[in-house]
């Protein structure tokens, strides 16, 4: 494989990450590790909460630290008392769950280094979650960090009551960490830009986006045909429009299905009117879900500055597979389905906006069809995967 012009070869070497999610359905994680995995790497991840039947690909094994959200096996609704205390306690009760994550994916981390008699030669740490741990065993071992956060961690969302002193203490941990880094990778220019201005001290911020392989197996999508059906495919929880979805999904052109891994003591509480929403799926079924439906939807709301300058994987996903989306006009996420013709946008909160865009797609959808097509070569992973394994010829 080549990066940069260079032979990247990885053979012998072995990745240790660390990263707070469900491993299963995190996209990013996954892609990255079969990448490094593929250059001749053997790779090994420490999440949270896999699930007991999860079968990793070819070349990475798992183990799984900590325990899943409380709200994912909660059988009832809180009371008004309890989301109340909710509401104030839980950016105690957030960082208190993932700092004993972090004792238990240390443990393990020693305890799989011991088994298989192997130190890693890099370790990389996924979001800030899982910055403190990786810091602590790159040094224990004395080997590179790479930091990849996956979003812009001041200005994320604020799940709970405000906390400024935990945001600030964050801030000024994440600051110190990352300057021992080898290596700092995040999803987007926007995000890259942000932390580059925040923190002229960290190493070079390389870009490694949420692209998506393209699959050759995938006939083209018929200019004729219109779309049958919107999917979200994501994350259900407040901030991503899906409240603006619901409130437009009655006077949708096209019905709509919201599916993914979900806040459930969110979910409890939200109306979602004609919006069918089922569970999160493995990524081939929702391959097959999405080009089936015909079209995307790829929303997140203008509050927080980290959603002004994301990039969702959603959109890749949906060029990957050829489709047209309807999006958010916010940020980055805007200017480059604007850039490209992807499909129509709307703005942040404006239910009626969105059904005017569901209609402009259909109006135009062999336009945004052929548009995404041409698209997909650029917007894929080939180009990402050289990036990644670029930083890794560098760090070792």
């Amino acid at each position: 494989m080549t990066s940069r012009g260079h032979q990247v070869d990885l053979t012998g070497r072995t990745i240790l990450m660390l990263v707070w999610t469900g491993v299963a359905t995190d996209t990013r994680v996954l892609r990255e590790a079969t990448t490094l995995v593929s250059a001749g790497a053997r790779v090994h991840i420490i999440g949270r909460a896999v699930p007991a039947d999860f079968v990793p690909p070819d070349g990475v094994t798992v183990d799984s630290a900590g325990q899943a959200p409380s709200a994912a096996t909660r059988r009832r609704e809180l009371t008004a008392p309890e989301r109340l205390a909710r509401w104030a306690l839980l950016p105690i009760h957030v960082r208190r769950r993932y700092t004993a994550w972090q004792r238990e994916a240390t443990t393990l981390a020693f305890d799989w280094s011991s088994q298989h008699e192997v130190a890693p030669d890099v370790v990389h740490a996924h979001d800030f979650t899982a910055l403190s741990v990786g810091h602590a065993l790159a040094e224990s071992w004395g080997v590179p960090l790479v930091y990849d956060t996956h979003e812009y961690w001041v200005g994320r969302p604020v799940e709970g009551r405000p906390a400024p002193l935990i945001r600030r203490s964050e801030a000024s941990s994440e600051d110190a960490l990352v300057r021992d880094a080898a290596a700092v990778i995040t999803v987007g220019d926007g995000v890259a830009g942000a932390l580059r201005a925040d923190h002229p001290t960290w190493p070079e911020v390389t870009v490694v986006r949420n692209t998506f392989p393209l699959r050759a197996d995938l006939p083209a999508i018929d200019q004729a045909d219109p779309p049958r059906r919107l999917v979200y495919g994501g994350r259900l929880a407040a901030y991503r429009e899906l409240e603006v979805i619901a409130a437009a999904s009655e006077r949708s052109a096209l019905p709509i299905t919201a599916l993914g891994p979900a806040d459930e003591e969110w979910l409890r509480t939200f109306d979602a009117r004609a919006i069918e929403v089922l569970p999160a799926e493995p990524l081939t079924a929702l391959d097959a879900r999405l080009r089936e439906a015909g079209a995307a939807l790829v929303t997140h709301s203008d509050t927080w500055l980290n959603h002004r300058l994301a990039m969702p994987n959603k959109l890749f996903h949906a060029v990957s597979l050829g489709l047209p989306v309807v999006a958010t006009d916010v940020g980055d996420l805007g200017a480059l389905v604007r850039r490209h013709g992807l499909g129509t946008l709307y703005a942040p909160g404006d239910a009626d906006g969105l059904v005017r865009a569901i209609d402009e797609l259909l109006a135009h959808h062999s336009t945004f069809v052929a548009a995404a097509a041409a698209a997909r070569a650029s917007l894929s992973w080939s180009a990402d995967s050289d990036a990644l394994l670029g930083v890794y010829a560098g760090v070792l």
